[in-house]
């Protein structure tokens, strides 16, 4: 992993993040999006005029190799130390390990935000993402039965927390 490196989202890396997150839409019950998004709508999605809100890219050399965000929870004032954690591979990244470098990753930037709590949201049967969080310390803590449809299947989906120091 020593090629593995992250540095901040720009617009420069959009075609690629964008190119990521189609497969994920397109092949996947990862995200409940149904249709690919446009490069403005996933500008919006990756790059937040808040601070305290991030994108980081994740890369080997050059070559984009994925990316992770975190965005605000929810607009209400009581969760403002609340962040959401999202990852993003590219599909021939995975098993790599390169899922908890970036949880690891953006949990230390977390620690410098005015943040308490880590929260992710996960489809149920994305077994990979339910085993990289758990073994990085997140703690299921819901489950909302048959809440998304996509590929005409009805899809859970579950609640995953951390407590950052």
């Amino acid at each position: 992993m020593n090629n593995y490196y992250f540095t901040e989202m720009t617009e420069d890396y959009l075609e690629d993040v964008l190119q990521i997150y189609t497969h994920y839409v397109l092949y996947t019950t990862a995200t409940f999006h149904t249709q690919p998004l446009t490069r403005s709508e996933m500008k919006e999605m990756v790059c937040s005029p808040d601070p305290k809100y991030k994108t980081f890219v994740l890369l080997d050399k050059n070559r984009v190799s994925g990316y992770v965000l975190l965005t605000r929870h929810k607009p209400r004032e009581a969760y403002d130390e609340t962040a959401e954690v999202t990852i993003y591979l590219d599909p021939s990244c995975k098993t790599k390990g390169l899922g908890s470098l970036a949880l690891s990753h953006i949990e230390e930037y977390a620690r410098t935000q005015p943040l308490h709590t880590l929260v992710a949201t996960i489809c149920g049967q994305n077994e990979a993402s339910i085993r990289l969080f758990e073994k990085n310390g997140y703690t299921k803590c819901a489950h909302y039965k048959e809440v998304g449809k996509k590929f005409g299947q009805r899809l859970d989906i579950l609640g995953y927390q951390k407590i950052i120091p």
